[in-house]
């Protein structure tokens, strides 16, 4: 379950969770989770989502569908090529520090078009119009580590760039640094295979210490 009731879970538990629904959807057995009428209203005056996703808005990339989870259960912040500005950065730091959720999954996916993109942008030297050259702006350094570490291969990229964005969360946020050190969250990176609908870890660890005050593990069913 989830909701005013939901358990509280270690960094590790959560990151189960969400690896066991996209497990059901993949093989096609979704359970379709906290979906119901009386889940809704359980949840109209406060919410505990277990897992923070910092995802691409990629179209094809909902997360709720690809972890097979309900109302309540993920805070989901999009971007174009999971883009961390400071509204990101500040909707995380809400959803560790006042919901307390316990993880932060930064989702990125094959065939991104914001890399894409950016690696076009870098090659010609030119930039795309309107405010789709921050977009391009901001995965650049991606691409320039790529490059710095002999990588040529667009899914390789990709995942440089999901590790990027995970660094780039704790660089540029000193409040989910701490909430990381303390051992109460952890952040890694995911990458998600279109065709096939499975997510693969790619970036950060959650330490076997991370979490070790919360209650003994409890599925959200």
């Amino acid at each position: 379950m989830s909701g005013p009731e939901a358990p509280i879970l270690r960094p590790e538990q959560a990151l189960a969770e969400l690896i066991a629904g996209n497990h059901r959807f993949v093989t096609g057995t979704p359970s379709h989770p906290n979906q119901d009428a009386g889940h809704r209203a359980a949840l109209a005056d406060e919410q505990h989502p277990f897992a923070v996703i910092v995802g691409c808005s990629d179209s094809r990339l909902a997360a709720e569908i690809i972890f097979d989870r309900g109302l309540g259960d993920l805070f989901v912040v999009r971007t174009a090529g999971h883009t961390t500005g400071p509204e990101v950065l500040g909707s995380v730091e809400y959803a560790v520090t006042v919901l307390n959720a316990p993880l932060v999954v930064v989702l990125g996916h094959d065939s991104c078009g914001a890399v894409r993109a950016a690696r076009e942008s870098l090659a010609t030297g030119t930039q795309p119009p309107g405010h789709l050259d921050a977009v391009v702006d901001a995965v650049l350094p991606s691409l320039r580590r790529a490059e710095a570490e002999g990588v040529d291969d667009l899914g390789r990229i990709i995942d440089i760039h999901i590790a990027q964005t995970v660094e780039a969360l704790l660089d540029n946020s000193a409040v989910l640094a701490a909430e990381v050190a303390a051992g109460r969250c952890a952040v890694v990176g995911m990458s998600y295979r279109l065709a096939a609908g499975e997510v693969h870890q790619v970036a950060g660890e959650i330490s076997a210490a991370a979490g070790s005050d919360p209650a003994p593990a409890a599925s959200l069913g």
